[in-house]
């Protein structure tokens, strides 16, 4: 995919080099104008994917250029109207010419970038007469790590059948629907399976679908076809669900519950599992044949403690997102407050981190937030227990010494696991029932954990 070629037409050039070197950057292909007539030769050259256009300028300003190319019509392109002062007629008149959105300076770089992508995916939907879908976000960040994740998405892009492998929350599902709307097939739906929701018992009539006096049900796996199929955590799929599936994969047909002439099923298949999936298929707990069908290709998301450089940007992209999104006050998280938040280990991931900015902005208080509130709402999410190993161990008896550990470790990893014990049951090896058990022997209050 080719990068996305954007036109910067202001006439400060302190903000025009700023942003050249900013959209460079982030891989997109930028050319700069300081007036009118520049931005009007340089259109005329080469129809960009996204102009950045300042409102108010020397020679002609920017509702007057817009109001220029609106009225031309031919190809356009989307717009993103660009003033240190803006009014709300301003921006009223710029949306009624066409305008995509319209950003204030000083210009906030994760808006600004977010702002960008929802344009440029907006345009390559207009071009290609796609119906509108939620933007995705490529994944924020400049460490190695998040590099590294866009090149492989970039390469992936195609791909018929991805497995997303991460930890809980780390934004495998986002990630899979960045890749539907890149891919050839964006315009198509994609369908949502949670594998925990399957039944063991009966899963033919939700996945095939039923026909019965000439009425047809499609089932979850015929709504995908033509689209793309994401199903979440598939590793906790029944096995009987997991055979189903697998012959569709092998046959590319359908029969729905009731019916005898097959239908054919085209999709693009993602999925995402828990890290040790692989060893569950040698173990037999997973269908190994049912792997190889999945992962063609894997994708490793890794946890946000792998790339905690990128904790400060992050913040800043979800305190914009949010107070965007849901009209909330904004507030900004102070160095310290920044600091403290890249040495945590974010068992939740991604979604914890969401969630605590959200609880931050919903809060209130003054704007900038300080690590006294973060100490608090770290304090209440991560229970202070002993260390898991400790010397005082050593004086036990090896029974109280090991319901010690047994009680502390599974704390913990319950923790690590959302307060899920299917999740649990999984990351320490133990079958469900006889965890189950064992959590209620130690006093372990794993409910408690899940309602938190």
């Amino acid at each position: 995919m080719s990068a996305a070629h954007i036109l910067v037409v202001d006439d400060e050039s302190d903000i025009r080099g700023l942003l050249t070197e900013i959209l460079t950057e982030e891989g997109y292909e930028v050319d700069a104008a300081a007036n009118a007539s520049e931005a009007r030769a340089a259109r005329a050259s080469r129809v960009p994917d996204l102009v950045l256009l300042d409102i108010w300028m020397p020679d002609v300003d920017g509702i007057t250029l817009l109001r220029e190319w609106s009225s031309q019509g031919g190809e356009s392109c989307p717009v993103v109207m660009m003033s240190g002062h803006g009014t709300v007629e301003t921006a009223v008149e710029a949306t009624r010419l066409g305008a995509f959105d319209f950003v204030e300076k000083p210009l906030s770089l994760a808006k600004l970038l977010r702002t960008v992508e929802r344009a440029l995916d907006a345009g390559r939907r207009r071009r290609g007469g796609r119906l509108t879908v939620p933007p995705l976000m490529v994944p924020v960040g400049k460490s190695s790590v998040m590099r590294q994740l866009r090149t492989e998405l970039a390469q992936l892009a195609h791909s018929p059948r991805v497995l997303f492998i991460g930890e809980s929350g780390s934004g495998r599902e986002a990630f899979a629907r960045y890749l539907h709307d890149a891919g050839p097939d964006a315009s198509r739906p994609v369908v949502t399976l949670v594998a925990s929701t399957v039944s063991e018992s009966d899963p033919a009539e939700l996945l095939l679908g039923t026909e019965a006096g000439g009425t047809v049900k499609p089932g979850v796996l015929e709504q995908a076809a033509g689209g793309t199929l994401f199903i979440s955590e598939i590793d906790d799929l029944p096995a009987s669900a997991q055979r189903i599936l697998l012959g569709v994969l092998e046959t590319q047909r359908i029969t729905r519950v009731g019916g005898t002439d097959p239908v054919a099923f085209h999709a693009r298949v993602l999925a995402s599992a828990q890290p040790g999936i692989e060893q569950r298929a040698a173990d037999g707990t997973f269908r190994r044949d049912l792997l190889a069908q999945l992962n063609t290709l894997i994708f490793r998301v890794p946890p946000l403690r792998e790339y905690a450089e990128d904790v400060p940007e992050l913040l800043r992209y979800y305190v914009d997102r949010l107070v965007d999104a849901e009209g909330l006050r904004f507030r900004k998280f102070s160095v310290a407050a920044q600091n403290r938040l890249r040495n945590y280990p974010w068992p939740g991931n991604i979604r914890e981190m969401h969630n605590l900015v959200h609880r931050q902005l919903l809060r209130g208080g003054a704007e900038e937030i300080e690590l006294e509130e973060v100490e608090r709402e770290l304090a209440v999410r991560t229970p202070q227990e002993e260390p898991l190993v400790k010397q005082d161990l050593l004086a036990l008896p090896l029974r109280e010494a090991r319901e010690h550990f047994e009680r502390t470790y599974l704390q913990q990893q319950l923790l690590l696991c959302n307060g899920k014990v299917g999740q649990l049951a999984k990351r320490v090896g133990m079958e469900r029932t006889h965890l189950y058990r064992k959590l209620r022997s130690l006093g372990v209050e794993f409910r408690n954990i899940a309602d938190d």
